[in-house]
């Protein structure tokens, strides 16, 4: 009897534990309430703090309120629909490839990429200008990235030059399946939509 309880409540333990983490909804029950909570800042909120820099990422390359404010919006941070055809041989890294982030070690997934960085000339400017503007010239990347290394999900626009690509790496994200049909092993194959912006990846 005793013994029976205990897996009761284990099991009870275990399908909340499902509910609220392991399934897609949950998920995504908890971005929308995140980009509503971001919606809800105050519409006065200075420049200077809206762009402040993440402690954690001080170069200022992990742009996640931005990302998801300005997603679709001008096309910033690699979301443009126009198909990037052709596509130049000066962008050396594909949508799908799994990276590591030279320097502050996170993985992630590329979902985008633009021939030089394009994003709100003051983000570009905090983030890029200052210390390091060749980064505006270069190839930028959107990348989702892993969970497992910031549990917050985060999109983020990285400069060419920090990218590093890893083999045989799976990727979390509550996200991913928007933009992957699966994983073959060594990188991501793109939904037809994201196949098609685009077609040379």
């Amino acid at each position: 009897s005793c013994l029976f309880s205990i897996c009761c409540r284990l099991f009870s333990s275990l399908q909340k534990f499902k509910s609220e983490y392991l399934i897609w909804d949950s998920w995504k029950r908890w971005c929308n309430q995140l980009l509503s909570r971001l919606k809800e800042e105050p519409e006065n909120k200075s420049p200077s703090n809206f762009y402040d820099v993440d402690p954690e990422n001080p170069l200022g390359e992990s742009p996640a309120v931005e990302v998801f404010q300005y997603k679709h919006k001008d096309g910033f941070f690699a979301t443009s629909p126009e198909p990037r055809n052709p596509r130049l041989p000066t962008i050396k890294y594909r949508v799908g490839q799994v990276i590591v982030h030279k320097i502050w070690k996170y993985r992630g997934v590329i979902i985008g990429w633009d021939e030089k960085a394009k994003a709100p000339e003051k983000w570009l400017q905090e983030m890029h200008g200052k210390k390091n503007p060749h980064w505006l010239q270069m190839p930028n990347y959107a990348v989702l990235v892993d969970t497992r290394d910031r549990m917050t999900p985060q999109m983020t626009y990285i400069p060419e030059e920090n990218i590093e690509i890893v083999k045989n790496t799976r990727i979390m994200h509550p996200i991913l399946e928007d933009y992957f049909e699966k994983f073959d092993g060594a990188q991501y194959i793109p939904r037809p939509w994201l196949k098609a912006v685009y077609p040379h990846d």
